[in-house]
């Protein structure tokens, strides 16, 4: 029987304090890792949780900040990082015409510049290391696609799929492997907010808004957290060796590009 086991692995998840995040980190711990779990909602700089789980607050717009939590993270941990998973966003709901200036920043400094950042860091890391990582980037199917009222949201998501074949290639030489993971529709709490503010502007309900997204998925369902986390932990395993620069769709069949 095939077992993936990440024990003695080291692992970096930011937006780990909730939905898909979370979803990764539980199982990442679950099949044996060590875990530092950044989230700007975390109210201590650095809380060890256990032996094998490391808290850390953290905002990825801001590089010092990043750059601190990553040398923090390797410093609990007892070694350097082997596995990076970018899972920290945020969306806010508009029609183009209509969209915000500083909500379009906001979008982006997160979803995108904040996945820059990090990856950095912790390529630097790696690189310092002499690592054979993974950095595992949450996309979205809205990096491929474009949905209406999620302008922003799918801009940001477009630069992290380019940001990720990038990387793929500049550090292909040293065996670190990057790749995307493109969600579809997820049931987190941010999915839940943007139901409600979606049927706002385009005089529905949320429940409307729930059934038009079952109706838009083959397999007849919403994804839950752990469907993103069984592909992220594949990305982190030797499983997927011979994988860079892949988007890879977790969508019930939604998205098929």
């Amino acid at each position: 029987m095939i077992k993936i086991d990440l024990t003695g692995q080291n692992v970096f998840v930011t937006g780990g304090g909730s939905g898909i995040g979370k979803g990764i980190a539980d199982l990442f711990l679950e099949a044996g890792a060590a875990v530092a779990v950044a989230d700007v909602a975390f109210e201590q700089k650095a809380e060890r949780k256990s032996g094998r789980l490391v808290h850390l607050k953290l905002d990825v717009t801001d590089k010092k900040d990043v750059n601190q939590a990553v040398k923090t993270a390797a410093d609990l941990l007892g070694a350097p990082i082997n596995v990076v998973v970018n899972s920290a966003g945020i969306s806010t709901m508009d029609y183009a015409v209509d969209i915000k200036e500083e909500d379009w920043d906001r979008v982006m400094d997160v979803n995108a510049k904040g996945t820059f950042l990090v990856s950095q860091a912790v390529a630097r890391q790696m690189n310092e290391h002499g690592i054979e990582g993974r950095i595992i980037n949450i996309a979205s199917q809205a990096g491929k696609n474009g949905y209406r009222c999620m302008g922003n949201y799918c801009s940001s998501k477009h630069a992290v799929l380019g940001f990720t074949k990038v990387m793929a290639v500049e550090l292909a030489h040293q065996q670190i492997l990057v790749n995307a993971i493109c969600p579809g529709i997820v049931e987190t709490s941010m999915k839940h907010r943007e139901r409600i503010d979606g049927a706002k502007l385009r005089t529905m309900t949320p429940e409307q808004i729930y059934q038009e997204d079952c109706s838009q998925v083959p397999l007849g369902r919403t994804a839950l957290p752990s469907d993103v986390a069984n592909v992220a932990l594949f990305l982190a395993s030797p499983l997927s060796s011979y994988m860079t620069g892949q988007a890879i769709n977790v969508t019930g069949g939604m998205t098929m590009n």
